[in-house]
């Protein structure tokens, strides 16, 4: 075992794009654990797709500053975007130093002021690394001066206000203590992790104590449990228990397996002691944030906060008339048995079952995060309908509370007008505006209800051209209904069957189409947007009737513009209230939740919409 002021464990933690995964890329490589490689920490299939990490992860190198002297470096990998703070969140009880990665150019974003407020309510003590510094348009000196305001603003200790700074191209693979200093390696971040982190404060004569912090499947050994070792050692054939959050015994059983990260591999070892990260088998009921301990342990371990969930959207069974063609897991229960299996390990998710059987309500982050659960569901083969968000009230002695969350805007100038007027109308408040040549940052806090479907509207305001983030800030009193700014849909009527190029030809005046000639459709399957407010039903099987006259005019002839694609998250974003999204293993249609017309209309007429 490596003696414990030899191991420094240290998370990894940013706004997204701002560097994390490049710098982890990096240090790998140059610790000569994984040459070569790019991306090597985003394992999951939908994190190559997208190019930003979803989980947490973690990974160690052997960093030898001199022939007889060598430290182990437990890396985490953590994600950037909002939506997956709560993997963020978990993992800060592991690690003992943060390098909190700031773009030069970008400065301090949404993200960034959230990671870091987390680890500094914990007492840990950040170091920066400015990244992207040889950029033409990095702003090294102000974005140094707004990280300064950014700790004093979040109430940070002097001790951690001293933090040091390392300047840093991750891309190219070199960081340096100043501006002007030689360009060549990581080995000045190296350095400073070492002299910066402290090593671990733990007792290696202790009991065995470790908190759960993330659970993985093996097919051959079952659950795996990633956790920092707090105190004693443990070997394989230990006796250990399992204890929940309020300190009752789930399960007792023996060590069958440790594994320690080397790289990109897992080391079975045979010993580990605390300070370390390991990963343990042998019991098979516990969950995240539960003690593993020697079974003389009582009192579970402490586990950090978890920020609650802000959107909400019912899972329930597809009933469509395409149902069980395209997936394999169909039913509720199956349904029920995926949803809690990954509340299990997702702390940042709750699944909340409702009166009906069929339908699961579940809680989380963002559209992006139960998107991403979405799709991991639908290439698992799960067939199910899908709700639109809805934002998750509270309470409070008779006043309704809604969440709010700080949005920052960067975008050009001339488009400044249109997002503070679309944004005003749904009840947000501009809490700042800054130029900067001809970009503009404009910071704004709205309700979270102000968001949903407004990122699709944002990309066509600003033509592409301008980021949006955002994260949660507070509960704060309910700001009142919000204009409609969707307009109605249209809905196919008539028989289940393909949809005909002569009938889309008559339909297209009417609005913008969703579908191709020869797509599947049923009645009640909204088919495309209105150019009116209401709804309007049409008939997109209709087919040319053959008759005996000769004409010049042919179904080959029909030019259709091309329909509106539309990924999971906008087509989440886009469903209007008494709509819901039909998700199979290769399809996904927006159709009414209510497909019949006629019951639809008694359903309007009495308010049940």
């Amino acid at each position: 075992m490596m003696p414990v002021e030899n191991i420094r464990n240290i998370a990894i933690i940013a706004h997204v794009d701002h560097g994390k995964t490049s710098l982890v890329d990096k240090l790998l490589a140059q610790s000569g654990e994984a040459l070569g490689s790019t991306r090597v920490m985003d394992s999951n299939a939908l994190e190559k797709e997208r190019g930003i990490t979803i989980l947490s992860k973690v990974t160690s190198v052997v960093y030898k500053p001199s022939d007889d002297k060598s430290f182990k470096i437990n890396i985490v990998d953590t994600p950037g975007h909002a939506d997956f703070g709560g993997e963020v969140e978990r993992i800060l009880s592991m690690v003992d130093g943060v390098a909190l990665i700031v773009d030069a150019s970008e400065g301090p974003m949404t993200q960034t002021k959230f990671v870091l407020n987390k680890a500094l309510s914990i007492g840990l003590r950040p170091l920066v690394v400015l990244n992207k510094v040889d950029r033409p348009t990095s702003r090294v000196d102000e974005v140094d001066g707004l990280l300064l305001d950014l700790f004093g603003s979040l109430g940070a200790t002097d001790e951690q206000m001293d933090y040091p700074i390392v300047y840093a191209s991750a891309k190219e693979g070199w960081a340096t203590r100043g501006m002007d200093e030689p360009r060549e390696s990581m080995k000045p971040l190296f350095d400073l992790i070492v002299d910066h982190v402290p090593s671990p404060k733990v007792d290696r004569s202790d009991t065995f104590k470790m908190l759960v912090t993330q659970i993985d499947s093996n097919p051959y050994l079952g659950k795996c449990f990633l956790g920092k070792i707090t105190g004693g050692t443990i070997k394989i054939g230990d006796k250990m228990q399992a204890l929940n959050p309020e300190g009752k015994q789930t399960e007792s059983g023996r060590v069958t397996k440790i594994f320690v990260r080397r790289g990109l591999e897992m080391i079975p070892v045979s010993e580990a002691g605390a300070g370390d990260i390991v990963t343990l088998t042998g019991v098979a009921n516990a969950t995240v944030n539960s003690t593993l301990c020697d079974l003389t342990v009582t009192e579970p371990l402490p586990s950090n906060p978890i920020d609650p969930p802000t959107i909400a959207m019912k899972f329930s069974v597809n009933d469509s008339p395409y149902a069980g063609e395209e997936g394999k897991n169909l039913t509720s229960n199956m349904i029920r048995e995926r949803l809690l299996k990954e509340a299990e390990t997702n702390v940042a998710l709750q699944v909340v079952e409702s009166d009906n059987k069929d339908a699961f309500e579940v809680r989380g982050r963002g559209e992006l995060q139960l998107g991403v659960l979405i799709e991991t569901m639908r290439r698992e083969g799960f067939e199910l309908s899908v709700s639109p968000p809805r934002v998750v009230f509270k309470e409070k002695n008779g006043e309704r509370l809604e969440p709010v969350e700080e949005v920052t805007i960067d975008v050009a100038t001339q488009y400044t007008g249109t997002i503070i007027e679309k944004l005003s109308k749904r009840k947000a408040e501009m809490k700042s505006f800054e130029e900067n040549g001809d970009k503009t940052r404009i910071v704004f806090e709205c309700p979270t209800r102000g968001l949903l479907g407004y990122s699709a509207e944002f990309k066509n305001d600003t033509s592409g051209d301008g980021t949006l983030n955002h994260t949660f800030l507070e509960y704060a009193p309910f700001k009142g209904g919000l204009e409609r700014s969707r307009k109605g849909s249209l809905v196919a009527m008539g028989t289940v069957g393909a949809a005909t190029s002569y009938a889309l030809n008559l339909i297209e005046p009417r609005g913008k189409l969703f579908i191709r000639p020869g797509d599947k459709v049923y009645a009640g399957m909204v088919i495309g947007e209105s150019s009116r407010a209401g709804d309007l039903e049409v008939n997109p099987t209709r087919a040319k009737q053959v008759t005996n006259i000769r004409t010049v005019a042919k179904d080959e002839n029909i030019i259709l513009r091309p329909p509106v694609e539309m990924s999971l998250e906008s087509m989440i974003s886009y469903i209007a209230g008494d709509e819901v999204l039909e998700v199979t293993q290769s399809s996904l249609r927006i159709r009414k939740r209510e497909l019949d017309a006629n019951k639809r209309r008694q359903n309007h007429r009495a308010g049940r919409d």
